[in-house]
């Protein structure tokens, strides 16, 4: 019955197929960071703030190469904050300048006020530098799963504990 489990063989090549699998998906984030030209391509909404247009849960596909448009006012940004952790997305409401020189104000659609609040201290407006991508396209709601590992760490960790049962038990 459970004569896989005990070939070492057999255990060293389902190690070896989930190790090739974690490999190939960390080689398509980074071949796919390198061409949007961004740390992270992909990213998921985890507020409210950009109501109507994307919800909590929605998955951004990012792009940060101007090599047709610079980012203008409208755009949908995902920005960095210094000492802030969580990129934000918010939409572009004012610009001022040009190229890398310029500098852009953000909002919220679904917020009141724009983001100076938000900014880190003594800063008023974005820089080039801290855009990481602008959102090209989206797909809704896929990626509550992130949402839901977050804000339950023990789902993680059941869920690798599952994915870790299926490779030895798998058989071929």
């Amino acid at each position: 019955m459970f004569s896989g489990l005990q070939n070492p063989r057999n255990i060293a090549a389902q190690i070896m197929n989930f190790g090739l699998v974690l490999s190939t998906a960390f080689m398509m984030w980074k071949g796919l960071s390198i061409v949007a030209d961004s740390p992270s391509p992909i990213v998921v909404v985890l507020s409210g703030s950009m109501e109507p247009a994307f919800q909590r849960g929605d998955l951004l596909l990012l792009w940060n190469r101007e090599l047709f448009t610079e980012t203008s006012v409208g755009d949908i940004v995902v920005y960095n904050v210094k000492d802030k952790e969580i990129p934000i997305v918010h939409r572009v409401v004012r610009k001022f300048g040009h190229g890398d020189k310029a500098r852009l104000l953000t909002k919220g659609d679904n917020n009141v006020a724009d983001d100076t609040e938000l900014y880190a201290r003594g800063q008023d407006y974005l820089e080039r530098s801290d855009i990481v991508g602008s959102v090209v396209a989206y797909v809704p709601f896929v990626g509550y799963v992130t949402i839901l590992l977050s804000e339950y760490p023990w789902l993680k960790t059941a869920m690798l504990g599952i994915m870790g049962l299926m490779v030895v038990l798998q058989r071929e």
